[in-house]
């Protein structure tokens, strides 16, 4: 492990604490920042998160496409956790907690916006960042991919009519050049590319010579788009920090009882834990630009829905390491 994966940690936490500090005392660069996007999608985090991805897809192998199907259990415990679960449990707990067990502190109406923009995370899964999880759990990358391709396409039909549903309401209009254009950004161009680098290189040999130089670009990237993450949301933090602890309590609570959920099944059905690593990842992370993009659509840009929906995206990477930890340390339990 490099140095930066080792303290990995040390350093996530120090950019938030960064991203927090100049959110407050330097907003007009946070400002500069958030002003450069296209079809809301954000160009400056959109090319961090490139320089994540890209890495590991040049260890994508096009050939291993042909093994995928010996391994159809991993895709199916993705597919059920996502579409058939995540969601309804998300709105479930969403309810309880702040129609109950938060409505002492929490006004009703502020309390359905947080509903809101919780049941819009839940019900968009992971897109991109998923494959830094599955390259720190050693995930077999190439499955990873085709996991990550069949749930784009199924939230292509889906994401709309379940939240029209889970919403209550009928007319759901979804940004969907975000969609396209982050689908495009975050899996196709990578691809592309790293399938470019890896015929380019030739031998196997070459091709783990050049990951493991690059590799350290992937993890920086990780750190720069959480210091920037937080800086974007750094006066809010520091204004309502009571409002966002009560916001990020459902989702750690749905964020780990997913994945006990989804690997545990992996194991139950003896999927290789470079499967089952990244397939219980997959249910467990979001596509917060999506969700963050239609909150903002529907409710509004200061409103409690766009609120939570970016508290999912504080609380995400600092509960997704700790689940890559749990996955690395019980590796040895998966059946080889």
């Amino acid at each position: 492990m490099t140095v930066f994966e080792k303290y990995l940690s040390l350093w996530i936490a120090l950019a938030m604490a960064a991203g927090i500090l100049l959110g407050n005392l330097a907003p007009s660069v946070i400002r500069t920042i958030a002003a450069a996007e296209v079809a809301r999608v954000n160009l400056v985090v959109a090319v961090l998160i490139w320089a994540m991805v890209y890495p590991m897809m040049v260890g994508v192998d096009p050939r291993s496409l042909r093994d995928v199907a010996k391994q159809p259990r991993g895709l199916m415990i993705t597919l059920v956790v996502n579409w058939a679960i995540k969601p309804f449990t998300m709105a479930a707990l969403a309810v309880v907690f702040f129609n109950t067990l938060f409505a002492p502190w929490i006004a009703p109406e502020d309390a359905s916006q947080y509903i809101a923009g919780l049941i819009l995370l839940g019900a968009a899964p992971c897109t991109a960042m998923v494959f830094v999880w599955s390259h720190l759990t050693r995930g077999d990358g190439t499955y990873t991919l085709l996991q990550v391709s069949v749930n784009d396409l199924i939230m292509v039909v889906a994401f709309a009519p379940i939240v029209a549903f889970l919403l209550g309401v009928t007319d759901i209009v979804v940004p969907w050049s975000t969609l396209v254009l982050s689908v495009v950004l975050f899996i196709a161009l990578p691809l592309v590319a790293g399938l470019i680098t890896r015929a380019r290189l030739g031998s196997p040999a070459a091709i783990d010579r050049f990951q493991a130089r690059v590799k350290p670009y992937s993890v920086v990237g990780l750190i720069v788009t959480v210091m920037i993450l937080f800086g974007l949301q750094g006066q809010v933090i520091v204004s309502r920090p009571f409002v966002i602890v009560l916001i990020a309590v459902p989702i750690v609570v749905q964020s780990y009882g997913i994945f006990a959920l989804a690997y545990a099944a992996a194991f139950v059905l003896k999927v290789p834990h470079r499967i089952a690593a990244p397939c219980a990842l997959i249910g467990t992370s979001n596509f917060f630009e999506l969700a963050v993009a239609v909150a903002i659509s529907l409710f509004g840009l200061n409103s409690g829905a766009a609120l939570a929906t970016v508290v999912g995206v504080l609380v995400e990477v600092p509960v997704m390491l700790t689940l890559v930890a749990i996955a690395n340390r019980t590796r040895d339990r998966f059946a080889p």
